[in-house]
């Protein structure tokens, strides 16, 4: 257990120890902030920060890696329980942390790490900005100290700014301080302990000059003392819909905790594995459920402090749950005094710099695919529940890629030299008694086939002409794609001509024969891939010329 960094190590478990400390003290006032966001009372996103830490930083891949309540999940949280009644929210949250670490575990097991891949940077782009949007604009409320209406948070917040006589100015300037004290930490030695000097400033002058109309993190429920022991979560609120949310929060986390490992590579030099990743976070959820913990994920923030507080091993993560166990016990009755205008003030400073300009813009110069992809899931994610816009980034990711991959599919014409084939503009018809082989790059699956079919060279018109498709590198071709060179085998047929296909992977040519007729042998010639790059298509090449040269009587020249 040691080899495998288990247990803490004498050289370095000092060092450890003290860099979990600024952890657990800067997730004091992130984690209540997740609470509030999430909808639940602050307590529970603390439990959260005790539980994840310890759980994902005793199993992660990535030994740097703090398993904490990030913004996204905490709002996905909150999307899920907006239709759970105040009363049944604290049961139906243990319940999502619950299925989503299930899920998680599931995706590990099942190896889906590979998956993340296919979610365009475009629009996890989108995403996460629609998010941090979402997180600025569902604080208004809280940072001006007025109540709104609206089912979404850009409708909160135009409510608030349309109604300025309903703002509580005490709470705005409470808010404004408790941002403008962690912007300038943040550029000082204090950096570290920025947060939670911007909640307790505040919060004490809001004390002594008796601000009353402020509101307390005590007003949103009571805050109990110290730190539940594990138990089992009460299924009688199970639902479908609770079940949906846990899946959109699992896949929001999974795909937000696989960059982390890109910030931070392990001391020991192995490489980090996403599926591994996938079932820390997954232990660490069920380990939150068990404490009354909301979801958590790998969270970048809490990560990069670990590393620049100079943490060394695993045990980092593992000592800033544990300092965060002590600080429960021993100061959890200062908890609801906090004033919640600083939480709201510390969530949108944070969303704020999670947004990139940089990465936008870069997007907006991409091209029209990537503009659309992460400007309608901003949209999305901005009016429709986070579940919902979760479903709609991945189903689009998916269809950007099957439209790109036909796009992009382009076919050259390969003329033979005696230095080797040389890469010329196909034709767009096919002349008399001519051999024009043709490579193709792109995908051939799907759309892409149908592409192809499309870019042919159009053998009306012309007599006796073989067309040569090269195929080397492919190794799974679907039905369509066989469907297309059917039906231009017997085009060519009709005007006298013959299709071959060289490079063709064994078990492509086994399964093209299950999948032809007796009248397709006669007008498709295949020519087997070999160890020897090029040898396929000069034999078909060859034969291809020696069956245009051949008397039309003679006709057909067969391998």
């Amino acid at each position: 257990m040691r080899w495998r960094g288990w247990l803490p190590r004498r050289d370095t478990v000092l060092k450890d120890l003290l860099a979990g400390l600024p952890g657990a003290i800067s997730s004091v006032p992130d984690g209540m902030a997740s609470g509030l966001l999430a909808g639940v009372s602050p307590v529970n996103g603390l439990y959260a920060s005790a539980a994840g830490p310890i759980a994902g930083g005793l199993t992660s891949s990535t030994q740097l890696m703090v398993v904490a309540t990030t913004g996204a999940a905490a709002l996905a949280t909150g999307s899920a329980l907006g239709s759970v009644a105040p009363g049944d929210r604290p049961g139906a949250l243990v319940l999502i942390s619950l299925f989503a670490g299930i899920a998680m575990i599931a995706a590990a097991v099942l190896r889906l790490g590979r998956y993340t891949r296919f979610v365009s940077h475009s629009v996890m782009t989108g995403f996460l900005t629609g998010v941090a949007a979402n997180i600025v604009f569902g604080q208004i409320p809280d940072l001006t100290g007025s109540s709104a209406s609206g089912g979404f948070a850009l409708a909160k917040a135009l409510s608030v700014l349309g109604h300025p006589t309903h703002i509580d100015l005490p709470s705005l300037l409470t808010g404004v301080a408790a941002g403008a004290l962690v912007v300038l930490l943040a550029r000082t030695r204090l950096a570290a302990y920025g947060a939670l000097l911007a909640v307790a400033v505040p919060t004490a002058v809001v004390a002594m000059v008796k601000a009353d109309s402020v509101a307390r993190v005590q007003d949103s429920g009571a805050i109990p003392r110290g730190f539940p022991l594990p138990a089992l979560p009460d299924f009688s609120q199970f639902s479908f819909s609770l079940v949906g949310g846990a899946l959109a929060v699992a896949a929001i986390v999974l795909v937000q905790g696989a960059g982390v490992a890109e910030v931070a590579p392990n001391p020991d030099g192995s490489r980090s594995s996403t599926d591994r990743n996938f079932l820390s976070q997954g232990v660490a959820n069920v380990a939150s459920s068990l404490v009354k913990g909301q979801p958590v994920g790998g969270s970048l923030g809490q990560t990069a402090l670990n590393v620049t507080s100079g943490a060394r091993t695993r045990w980092a993560a593992v000592f800033s749950g544990l300092w965060m166990l002590v600080i429960l016990i021993a100061l959890s009755g200062l908890v609801g005094i906090v004033a919640q205008p600083t939480l709201a003030a510390l969530l949108i400073v944070a969303a704020i710099g999670s947004i990139s300009p940089a990465r936008v813009i870069t997007i907006f110069r991409t091209g029209a695919t990537s503009q659309v992809a992460m400007v309608s899931t901003f949209i999305a994610t901005l009016l429709l529940p986070v579940a919902t816009a979760v479903g709609f980034g991945v189903a689009l990711s998916l269809l950007l890629q099957l439209n790109r991959e036909a796009l992009d599919l382009r076919i050259v014409r390969l003329v033979p030299t005696d230095a080797g084939w040389r890469v010329r503009e196909p034709p767009k018809s096919l002349g008399d008694r001519e051999v024009v082989a043709l490579d193709v790059y792109g995908s051939l699956l799907y759309a892409g086939s149908r592409t192809l079919q499309t870019k042919l060279p159009d053998p009306a018109g012309s007599h006796r002409t073989a067309v040569i498709i090269r195929l080397r590198g492919r190794t799974e071709l679907g039905a369509t794609f066989f469907l297309v060179i059917d039906q231009y085998a017997g085009q060519l047929q009709e005007a006298g001509g013959r299709l071959f296909l060289s490079g063709v992977d064994p078990e492509l040519r086994a399964q093209h024969r299950r999948n032809r007729g007796p009248e397709d042998r006669d007008r498709i010639t295949v020519s087997v891939s070999t160890d020897l790059v090029g040898e396929s298509t000069d034999a078909a090449f060859a034969q291809a010329r020696r069956w245009v040269d051949a008397d039309q009587d003679g006709g057909n020249v067969h391998p």
